[in-house]
């Protein structure tokens, strides 16, 4: 929106509101960390207030990995705070020469101070920029910490960052270690309730990659416990993440080897499936959007293997080599890369940017994998044989994919999937609606907003997509014609600037079957445009279950809990209950008003904050393996929030 003009536009300056140098402010201290959160940990909902229980850990694992901590102890208590205990080295608790203070209350109180930037502190260190805890202080209601070395264990509190006393020795102790115990600053955070589930995650995470670290989390408010130590490390993850799959050789292919500073470890297993799942890790920090090293090893791998299929002629002469995408199919890999000046791109930490741990990681793959294939024939055999069936597949789906990028492919057919757009151009504008059956598809066609809202109706349920490879995915009409209509392309061509549509909408029915359809179609973006996911532009929409009528009055109530509460309060008696069945129930009025229109609506975004924890969650829903879904289904019963009542 543009602002009004409110007389002199083009004055800078003016009496009530002068630009000189009283306008500069300096923000001392960690003051600017609580002006600008965001700037720190990336944002103050769940995210961030989860990433300060991670500043923490993650500083208890640097002691692991400089040797020094063999146990990290996660506790949520009943008030709301955490605490983080490690036997490490305990922190520093003399007086800092430049500061003249404590070098523990220096750590707490200061941006980039630490053991992290040279002196030989940490030869390895995932905390790259010096401000975690210092951080974790600024952005807490109060902090205390803990020191134990020397002899003796020393305390000091923090309130919104500042020291509330000093630094106190108080009693006489023969270990060492570090607690810190934090409570989340509810002027900072918009819900400072941590989710145990979501901790426990990063801990078994860390557990797998520091081979033989013991870490374990205690919930006081529920009574929840959990430990984690794994001697098989990286191998260890490989195993937990294929555990539902069947897979082409029985151990994982371990590798390690490294150059100077930079030590490599990768884990490696093959599977029946046709989906990749590589993450790499560089100092136990996850690198989201890969970097240097998950390229030396792709570039390793495909050379190692077109090399091997080659000299032993499973790869005629005339025929073309094998590509990245070929020898990747069905593969499960960990790759953690220890080094001693990682540089990250961006705050957040997603992407390794040293150039040179590309060659060394080249290396290390490259003279690792060709040994294992030399030693190991007939898995050398299965893994290349399944990347020329990857090959012949691509070659057929480039064909079928041809068809999604012809715009004719959306016009030919008067078929009832057919895609009814929307009037404005502006992807940022657009959302499109990905509805469940023709009745349906028909009122949201009716009561959408045309000027930014898109029907594409779906007939029947669509391909399993866990189930098949990327040639029979795109012979699939209903596929084909989403991907055309997004307009992303899929895969290795997938392109977000092309998105037709910032918002894609999946509305199904609030039944068995349009559970169902959603999770085809959450697979379907998974396995084949999950940048679309992470790029925020896919959502579930929430119809209502039930319309409770009184009088002339009218609810629309979307859960059974709710309706029990609402029933409550407004008595039974004279009371109508529609429960709705389907979309299809609902007029366009009806539709729009609940589900379609903005104002109103409610919808629920798709985030994938742990791939790995989805990867397992698809594979064991859509997979083909019957017992690890009957247990699934077992384990989660009692989570179900609305189940079709069939009878």
């Amino acid at each position: 929106m543009t602002p009004e003009n409110n007389g002199d536009s083009t004055t800078i300056q003016n009496n009530n509101h002068a630009y000189d140098e009283t306008q500069i402010q300096v923000l001392e201290g960690l003051d600017a960390v609580r002006r600008r959160p965001g700037m720190y940990i990336g944002t103050t909902g769940s995210r961030g207030l989860h990433h300060m229980v991670y500043e923490v850990v993650d500083n208890s694992v640097d002691e692991a990995l400089a040797g020094a901590c063999s146990n990290v102890e996660v506790v949520l208590h009943d008030d709301g705070s955490c605490s983080i205990v490690d036997n490490g080295r305990g922190i520093p608790v003399g007086i800092q020469p430049k500061i003249g203070r404590p070098a523990v209350e220096v750590a707490l109180t200061m941006l980039h101070a630490g053991g992290k930037f040279g002196g030989g502190g940490y030869k390895v260190s995932g905390g790259l920029h010096g401000v975690g805890v210092s951080v974790v202080n600024a952005l807490s209601e109060w902090l205390v910490v803990w020191s134990r070395r020397e002899g003796g264990e020393f305390t000091q509190r923090f309130e919104r960052g500042k020291p509330a006393t000093e630094l106190t020795r108080v009693r006489d102790i023969d270990e060492n270690g570090t607690t810190v115990r934090f409570k989340p600053d509810p002027e900072i955070f918009e819900d400072v309730n941590f989710d145990y589930e979501t901790i426990r995650q990063r801990l078994r995470e860390l557990a797998f990659l520091n081979e033989g670290l013991h870490l374990s989390l205690r919930d006081e408010r529920t009574g929840q416990e959990d430990s984690f130590k794994y001697d098989g490390g990286l191998s260890s993850f490989v195993e937990h993440l294929n555990k539902n799959k069947d897979v082409l050789h029985t151990r994982p292919v371990m590798l390690r080897g490294g150059k100077e500073d930079t030590q490599v470890e990768l884990a490696l297993q093959y599977n029946d499936s046709y989906a990749e799942a590589i993450y790499s890790f560089a100092n136990t920090i996850r690198t989201h959007e890969g970097g240097a090293h998950e390229a030396g090893f792709k570039m390793a791998l495909t050379r190692v293997l077109n090399d091997y299929a080659r000299k032993y002629g499973l790869l005629k002469e005339n025929s073309a080599n094998l590509s990245g995408e070929d020898v990747r199919e069905g593969l499960v890999a960990v790759l953690h890369v220890k080094l001693s000046e990682p540089q990250f791109e961006g705050q957040t930490k997603t992407k390794l940017g040293n150039t040179e741990v590309a060659g060394i990681t080249n290396s290390v793959v490259g003279e690792g994998l060709a040994d294992f294939l030399e030693q190991n024939p007939p898995v050398a055999r299965r893994i290349v044989e399944k990347a020329l069936l990857a090959s012949r597949a691509r070659d057929a789906a480039r064909q079928a994919r041809e068809l999604t990028r012809r715009k004719s492919a959306l016009e030919v057919t008067a078929l009832p999937g057919k895609l009814t757009d929307c009037i404005t151009r502006d992807p940022a504008m657009a959302e499109v609606f990905l509805v469940e059956g023709d009745s349906a598809g028909g009122s949201a066609k009716q009561g959408r907003d045309r000027r930014f809202q898109a029907i594409l109706p779906l007939r029947g349920k669509i391909l399993n997509v866990e189930k098949a490879r990327l040639d029979k995915a795109l012979g699939h009409e209903e596929i084909r014609t989403i991907i055309t209509a997004l307009g992303t392309g899929i895969r290795e061509e997938f392109d977000l600037s092309k998105a037709r549509y910032h918002r894609t909408i999946i509305m199904t029915d609030a039944d068995v079957d349009g559970a169902h359809i959603r999770t085809l179609l959450l697979t379907f973006f998974y396995r084949y445009m999950p940048e679309l996911i992470a790029a925020g532009y896919v959502y579930i929409a929430q119809p209502p279950l039930y319309l409770v009528s009184k009088g002339k009055a009218h609810k629309y109530i979307y859960n059974d809990r709710d309706l029990e509460k609402f029933l409550n309060e407004i008595g039974r008696d004279g009371v109508a209950l529609q429960r709705y069945k389907g979309l299809g129930e609902m007029n366009a009025e009806q539709l729009w008003e609940t589900t379609m229109d903005p104002a109103t609506r409610t919808l629920m975004q798709v985030t994938i904050d742990d791939a790995y924890a989805a990867d397992q969650i698809f594979t064991v829903l859509m997979g083909d393996k019957v017992e690890p879904r009957r247990e699934f289904i077992q384990e989660n019963a009692d989570k179900v929030r609305n189940l079709d009542t069939i009878g």
